[in-house]
């Protein structure tokens, strides 16, 4: 079912859809690119998406089907699981006794068609259908699998065997009765659900709480708790028990914090949690991060490095020796962006070692060691350990004391390039940050290469309203960024034409939708990359202040995270009051 350009260039120009020299140009781009003509069309937008499809649906004579704003029913879309609906873009959406229709993006998938027709033991009738369809049905997947998590636990925590006398009891069980409790059928279905819900939803953590008459899950998506489900509070002590069971906690320790880790296989992906209990006046909280341990396939542009700094982050790694430090609040990507960097420097020939606390993602060929305090491997004696195992290339998880600074800095001067996090504001708030932990200046202009500074935003769907600023909006954004400056690096980068102006420049505002509740979806970072020239380090040979530094950065063409922000939010990627939530300065 192959299409051949000579069909499609036929039916696009009878069309009228596409003119004859713009599809002799994509045929020529596509030629150079080795790539498809129809796709060439997509990407330089000479064509809509929808119209692109329903002429191939045409030429293959095929039925296009539109399914946005379709309710699709559970058991109908159920029929195809979602991983294979969403690697190979095929939902079902119509069944009748003998067949079923699905809907495709690419109708030459003819081994998947084969799956489902096992399957489903049905004819299978495929349409041809375009992204905006398909994106809206895998939303449905998310909706429905929610509301049957819910139901689960709405269902399992009302048949719990506590009583409320048990639940005042709770504090003088055994360890046994504790045991017995977390391998109670509906304890063990209501935190298997709990984790797949979160897992299905991308949350970061899952907040276990209790309150005086209730406990409250809340779960962390693109960095905002939002409340998941209230349960009833005798469910506690059996959820915290389960919770403990799977992390190798002591079951009957409720009075101290204790922290613990397990580990799962869904789908083929491996997802790490870290399990952190701490006891609060009406029991214990569970908090548990979720690491997705095989997440890979980043790059600095997707994280939202672009242009100079870009650059400025590549340079930094062709260099053998020095440090590169990421900065910013807990939470704001650094780890992602140190793997991200490690991903680019690891190659065959390079020794790369790590002392992390915890190893977040686990990387081929990469030397990681867990910082275990309690057995006396901290920072700085894994730092240690590890020069003396011949690396080229050291990730220290974070620089916490002025012991692992100090060893850090002599790890870059005997020919190590080091990459670290620290906990600053700003790129140029590294700097008094490594001093005050006992490091000379002499030593910091030795070896301190680069700064990034980064925060994460959340994402905006593609459903999104486009709007302009009022003269009075253009003159309180100017209050906060310099609109000069800003406007300059859009121009640099061919954001904009020379002669644009901000009353003509759009921006974007998020709209709720079925694939989002609040029109956000996922997060990107927004950066300050700082290179330490040689009039920095002149500076901090002086003890220049924060500011000062800052001041002669953005000299140098450093682009504040605020400016970063306006840029993004210019790409239609971020919303403006996204940016000020998140840099507060």
């Amino acid at each position: 079912m192959e299409i051949n350009d000579a069909q499609l260039k036929k039916f696009l120009l009878d069309g009228g859809l596409v003119s004859k020299k713009d599809f002799e140009d994509a045929s020529e781009k596509a030629e150079t690119k080795k790539q498809k003509v129809s796709n060439i069309l997509l990407s330089d937008g000479k064509i809509s998406e929808e119209d692109l499809k329903r002429t191939e649906a045409l030429v293959l004579g095929i039925p296009f089907i539109s399914l946005t704003n379709q309710k699709i029913d559970f058991s109908v879309l159920s029929l195809i699981p979602e991983p294979i609906a969403r690697n190979y873009n095929i939902v079902a959406y119509k069944k009748t006794e003998k067949s079923l229709e699905v809907a495709m993006l690419d109708v030459d998938d003819l081994p998947v068609i084969d799956f489902i027709k096992k399957r489903s033991g049905l004819k299978i009738l495929p349409r041809l259908t375009d992204t905006a369809s398909m994106r809206f049905v895998l939303v449905q997947y998310r909706q429905s699998l929610k509301a049957e998590f819910k139901d689960i636990i709405e269902k399992e925590s009302s048949s719990l065997k506590v009583s409320a006398e048990d639940g005042e009891k709770s504090g003088e069980k055994s360890e046994s009765e504790l045991k017995e409790m977390a391998e109670d059928l509906p304890v063990v279905k209501i935190v298997d659900s709990l984790i797949f819900h979160a897992i299905l939803q991308n949350a970061s953590d899952i907040h276990i709480e209790p309150g005086e008459n209730e406990l409250t899950v809340r779960y962390r998506i693109d960095g905002i708790l939002h409340d998941a489900m209230v349960l009833d509070k005798n469910a506690g002590s059996g959820i915290t028990a389960r919770i403990k069971v799977l992390s190798n906690l002591k079951l009957d320790e409720k009075r101290l914090p204790q922290d613990g880790r397990f580990k799962i296989e869904q789908n083929g992906e491996k997802i790490s949690f870290r399990v952190s209990t701490l006891p609060t006046f009406f029991g214990e909280k569970t908090v548990i991060r979720v690491l997705k341990e095989t997440a890979h396939g980043f790059s600095l542009e997707i994280l939202g490095f672009h242009g100079e700094g870009l650059e400025r982050i590549h340079n930094s790694l062709k260099l053998k020796t020095g440090m590169v430090l990421a900065t910013g609040p807990t939470g704001s990507g650094k780890t992602t962006t140190l793997y991200t960097m490690l991903d680019i420097l690891n190659r065959p020939e390079v020794n790369i070692s790590t002392v992390e606390d915890p190893v977040e993602y686990q990387m081929p060929r990469v030397n990681q060691t867990q910082v275990k305090p309690e057995i006396g491997l901290t920072f700085a004696n894994g730092l240690r350990s590890l020069l003396r195992q011949d690396p080229d290339v050291i990730m220290v998880g974070e620089i916490r004391d002025g012991e692992t600074v100090s060893l850090a800095i002599n790890a870059s001067l005997t020919g190590h390039l080091v990459l670290s996090t620290i906990h600053t504001n700003s790129a140029a708030g590294a700097i008094p940050r490594l001093m005050d932990m006992g490091a000379e200046p002499f030593l910091i202009t030795a070896t301190v290469k680069t700064i990034i500074a980064q925060r994460l935003v959340r994402r905006l769907t593609s459903n999104k309203e486009k709007y302009f600023l009022s003269p009075a909006e253009i003159q309180n954004l100017g209050k906060i960024v310099d609109l000069n400056r800003a406007l300059g690096f859009l121009q640099t980068e061919k954001i904009i034409g020379p002669d644009a102006t901000w009353d003509k420049i759009p921006f974007y505002k998020p709209v709720k939708s079925a694939e989002s509740e609040d029109g956000y979806s996922g997060r990107v970072g927004i950066h300050e990359v700082l290179t330490v020239s040689a009039v920095i380090r002149e500076m901090i040979l002086k003890h220049s202040s924060q500011d000062e530094i800052e001041a002669q950065a953005k000299k140098e063409g450093m682009m504040t995270m605020l400016e970063d922000g306006v840029f993004q939010a210019v790409l239609g990627l971020i919303s403006l009051e996204e940016i000020f939530r998140v840099v507060s300065e």
